[in-house]
């Protein structure tokens, strides 16, 4: 925290950090960035796309008062089956220990048998809300009955229907996560939106194009890493190289006379020409990385250390 910002900060200024957790694919991404009112997530229909922890700042005014909100995206709690997985569930534990306000994510259709998680969230010291996610899609009976049963399950400040990919209900949250957000001055310079550099989320955009074209296990057993972000008058120059565990995900990636490949730059190249605001010429290379997810010097170098993404 700066000097510049406990100095300006009105006495009456509310920040605090915003933990969003939950199992994969029940809309966590899609929240974020409903909540930030920017794509910092990417957003597919298979489980366990995120794999950092990711945030995402909100500046405003409400009711008179000044606030800062730092949400955090985490990846769906799992079962680890790799050391790349059990990288993502500490970015998981860290977002818990340090939060003022934990949204916990279930969809309408959920069923919660794990105790461990359940006996976690019952022990976070910040504020819990449940989440029930995606309740356009049964009937207000199903709703109530699942408000009910999260009544039974955990002691929370709030639970709080709402459908975040049609920004129902997501006012409500708001103005929950707001009674409980602290007196405090902003942690982050007030034009901030997130802690992560641009070429994460260039290497993010691409990853999110392999994972809405490729099948099976080959999306999760690609990375991207940015070996090149050169920003110019008037455009960006981005060198990308995918890395997979096999020379046969080698040949899929790429595509018959590089068709595939071509396919997900293209794809790439248009959202990070929005989310940068310039034109953007990239490259992309393959390269064949045998048990990356496994190799805990690779999972260094890919910002995985730890829980932290830096």
């Amino acid at each position: 925290m700066s000097i510049e910002n406990i100095i300006t900060a009105s006495p009456n200024h509310r920040a605090g950090f915003v933990s969003i957790v939950g199992k994969p694919n029940v809309g966590k991404s899609t929240l974020m960035n409903v909540l930030v009112g920017e794509k910092l997530s990417i957003i597919t229909s298979k489980a366990q796309t995120t794999r950092h922890r990711i945030m995402g700042i909100l500046n405003g005014t409400h009711q008179d008062q000044e606030f800062q909100l730092i949400y955090s995206d985490t990846p769906g709690i799992i079962k680890p089956l790799y050391k790349l997985h059990e990288s993502m569930m500490e970015f998981v534990h860290g977002s818990l220990e340090d939060a003022d306000v934990v949204l916990f994510v279930t969809d309408i259709f959920e069923k919660h048998d794990e105790q461990d998680v359940l006996e976690k969230l019952s022990k976070t010291e910040g504020a819990l809300i449940v989440v029930i996610n995606k309740t356009d899609l049964a009937t207000e009976e199903q709703v109530q009955e699942k408000i009910a049963f999260w009544k039974e399950k955990l002691f929370a400040a709030a639970i709080v229907p709402i459908s975040a990919l049609n920004n129902v209900g997501v006012d409500t949250l708001f103005g929950h996560i707001m009674d409980y957000l602290p007196l405090h001055p902003p942690y982050f310079p007030k034009d901030e939106l997130t802690d992560k550099p641009e070429r994460f989320f260039a290497a993010e955009m691409i990853r999110e194009k392999i994972f809405l074209n490729y099948k099976k296990e080959v999306p999760y057993s690609t990375e991207v890493l940015i070996e090149e972000f050169k920003e110019k008058k008037d455009m960006i120059v981005i060198r990308a190289v995918i890395l997979v565990e096999r020379s046969s995900q080698r040949g899929i990636i790429i595509g018959d006379k590089g068709a595939m490949l071509k396919k997900i730059g293209t794809a790439a190249r248009v959202d990070m020409e929005q989310f940068f605001g310039k034109k953007v010429f990239l490259e992309q290379y393959v390269k064949v990385e045998p048990e990356w997810r496994n190799k805990i010097q690779k999972l260094k170098q890919f910002g995985y250390e730890n829980g932290s993404s830096s």
